[in-house]
């Protein structure tokens, strides 16, 4: 399976809380919900749907994971969130409790088998397994060279810090832009593919 990363980002980098203002205030973060004025229907929500249509499997990191377990049960009758309810997730955690999940269709990954695990996953056939958010995890991801694509929606605002998806190892690694498209509210929504080395 192909990994994506899908991500809400600020100018700055930043993709921490992009949905409401208790999602998360880890170091103070002060800006959650930032996302909502750039957010568009057709460009930035098109692109969710587009990940979400190729998608064979879900996967987040703890904390993302229990946000969306928590929001889209309740949303069921609308096509987004009937599919959102009905793929199969995986979460990577290092909590025991999370066995059994409330969220059906959910299988955790125990958080010191992650890479081992996921680097699995990747090499089966199939469609693509879809990160959406989940800093930590798509950091990890990059870092262990797991990214087959990188889809970020670049909104058109600075936050002036908080959490980043992008490792700070000093290792360069070089994407090439595969296409871009411009909504109204001057998101740009950006895909990129890892370029290989040599």
């Amino acid at each position: 399976m192909r990994i994506v990363i899908s991500e809400f980002m600020s100018l700055d980098g930043i993709v921490q809380a992009p949905g409401g203002p208790d999602e998360d205030t880890d170091g103070g973060f002060a800006h959650g919900g930032w996302s909502h004025p750039f957010f568009d229907p057709e460009v930035v929500g098109g692109a969710f749907d587009d990940a979400l249509t190729k998608a064979e499997a879900l996967l987040f990191g703890r904390r993302t994971w229990q946000t969306m377990a928590a929001a889209w049960p309740e949303r069921a009758g609308d096509p987004f969130a009937d599919r959102m309810n009905a793929i199969p997730e995986y979460v990577v955690s290092a909590t025991p409790g999370d066995d059994n999940p409330a969220w059906v269709n959910t299988t955790r990954i125990s958080g010191d088998e992650a890479v081992a695990r996921i680097r699995e996953l990747h090499e089966t056939d199939g469609d693509d397994l879809s990160v959406m958010g989940s800093p930590t995890l798509a950091r990890t991801l990059l870092r262990e060279d797991l990214v087959d694509e990188l889809r970020l929606m670049i909104m058109p605002v600075i936050l002036g810090g908080g959490k980043t998806i992008f490792p700070d190892d000093g290792v360069q690694r070089t994407l090439e832009l595969v296409s871009t498209v411009t909504s109204d509210t001057g998101v740009q929504v950006c895909t990129y593919r890892p370029v290989a080395v040599g």
